[in-house]
């Protein structure tokens, strides 16, 4: 089993590095098998530049012409990913350090065989997060817990972005109907997922807060997600059938 672990940026310059440094050290231990695509925004901060520049022979470099939105720069990662046919698992996580890469060896533990998906989950027994205030943590909290009812989905982290998807999910999916930009992608999927009859698993996460950058978390991005999620949920209410052909091949 090989994995592509897909690290989204938009001025990460520092915090990539960083990371990178991690999971080279993670990779060099023998333990997981994966190479790594940076799928950067046009960072003014140079940061693909920079990431070339360590001339890391697992590391490659998606560069696209402008800011785009979360989800697009994931749907164009997995667009790369699935047009090669070396990697059998998928890696969503991102770049400032907020994802340990202490975590991967448990995720990957968990993968299951077939269509799958692992959530790295701050929101059960073992998952913690750090530097978080008690305002931030009760939005994730009611975020997820909106969209599970609303969705019908009985998963406790929606809205992480820590996850593993196997292939055969991906290539089930109908990837190029999905429209959501922002954070509200990560719920797209896991209603994707859900829909293709994937099978879930939960890995308790420590999840940190970015110490250095400036976080990408705004006022719209929650309205997206809270209009989005209104949305799909009315939707699956009225036509079922129709929202599950929409995402599933």
């Amino acid at each position: 089993m090989k994995a592509m672990i897909l690290i989204p940026t938009y001025n990460e310059a520092t915090s990539v590095v960083e990371l990178l440094q991690s999971l080279g050290k993670l990779r060099e231990a023998g333990e997981l098998d994966f190479d790594v695509t940076i799928i950067d925004d046009n960072s003014p901060d140079k940061t693909a530049e920079v990431v070339e520049s360590l001339a890391l022979d697992w590391v490659s470099v998606l560069k696209r012409s402008k800011k785009d939105g979360l989800g697009n720069a994931y749907r164009a990662g997995f667009a790369r990913v699935l047009d090669q046919d070396r990697y059998d698992q998928i890696v969503t996580m991102d770049a400032d350090g907020s994802h340990r890469v202490a975590d991967l060896p448990a995720m990957f533990a968990a993968i299951s065989p077939g269509k799958s998906i692992v959530l790295g989950t701050r929101w059960i027994p073992g998952g913690s997060v750090v530097n978080w205030p008690k305002s931030r943590q009760l939005l994730s909290k009611s975020g997820t817990k909106y969209a599970s009812i609303a969705l019908g989905i009985k998963l406790a982290d929606l809205t992480g972005g820590f996850r593993i998807y196997s292939r055969q999910l991906l290539e089930s999916l109908n990837l190029g109907k999905m429209d959501a930009t922002g954070y509200c992608f990560q719920i797209e999927m896991a209603l994707a997922a859900h829909l293709a009859g994937a099978t879930s698993r939960e890995v308790p996460i420590t999840f940190v807060e970015r110490i250095n950058g400036v976080s990408k978390m705004s006022r719209a991005i929650v309205i997206e997600a809270l209009i989005q999620t209104t949305r799909w949920g009315v939707k699956r209410r009225l036509r079922p059938n129709a929202d599950k052909l929409h995402y599933v091949k």
